[in-house]
């Protein structure tokens, strides 16, 4: 054999061998793909809608259904950001003297808003801001964050859903998004335990709530709207 020709056969074989010891690029460089929501609406600070918005929640009532009721006056802020919905944060205020139950009976209301339940007196404000959020595919995610409730702050996770939005129209000037969002905790977290049931039995008012939430929220003004 030539030299030149085992020269050439050498410098062969060591890079057969260098590129199958040497590790892939992706195993370095490997990263998350970015996620980013298919929406016209802009990056910005963005208000809650109270009017195209509602807050409710339901716990379970002796196993036999899920007693439903809502919060009527609450404020939301939205760090919102269509290209890196990772980097969004949202933070929310409740007054839970706003609670609205169907058909309560005479003195049912004042009795939950008691120091037994959600002391409102001794607590005005229910609060929940963001900490973390995750995408789990499409217009999905998962927003871990903490609640403060009945003077106790816990952290819990929402599963949210991007909805939509726009940048604005004649009829409507500022950008629209809208959420839906579900989550659920133990009201015994918080230090809610009147009426648990017993282990092994339904009788009672379940610990585990339930939250169902529908926003929308209004941001920047379209560009050049009156």
């Amino acid at each position: 054999m030539k030299p030149c020709t085992v020269k050439h056969l050498l410098w062969f074989v060591t890079a057969i061998v260098l590129a199958a010891c040497s590790p892939k690029a992706s195993q370095h460089q490997h990263s998350e793909p970015a996620v980013a929501f298919v929406t016209e609406a802009p990056a910005g600070s963005y208000n809650i809608d109270a009017a195209h918005a509602d807050l409710s929640f339901r716990v379970s009532h002796l196993g036999f259904s899920w007693y439903t009721a809502r919060f009527t006056k609450f404020t939301a802020l939205l760090n919102f950001d269509p290209l890196k919905p990772r980097s969004m944060a949202v933070t929310v205020e409740i007054d839970p003297h706003s609670l609205v139950l169907p058909s309560p009976p005479e003195g049912f209301l004042g009795t939950l808003l008691g120091p037994e339940w959600l002391d409102a007196a001794q607590f005005p404000r229910i609060e929940f801001r963001s900490t973390e959020l995750e995408t789990t595919g499409g217009s999905s995610m998962r927003i871990k964050g903490d609640l403060t409730l009945h003077g106790i702050t816990k952290s819990i996770v929402l599963n949210a859903t991007f909805n939509g939005g726009y940048a604005g129209h004649p009829y409507d000037p500022n950008a629209r998004v809208g959420f839906s969002a579900r989550g659920r905790f133990k009201r015994s977290d918080f230090g809610i335990v009147i009426g648990i049931p017993e282990p092994g039995t339904t009788m009672g008012v379940g610990d585990n709530i339930e939250v169902i939430i529908e926003a929308e929220f209004t941001g920047p003004p379209l560009e050049g709207a009156k």
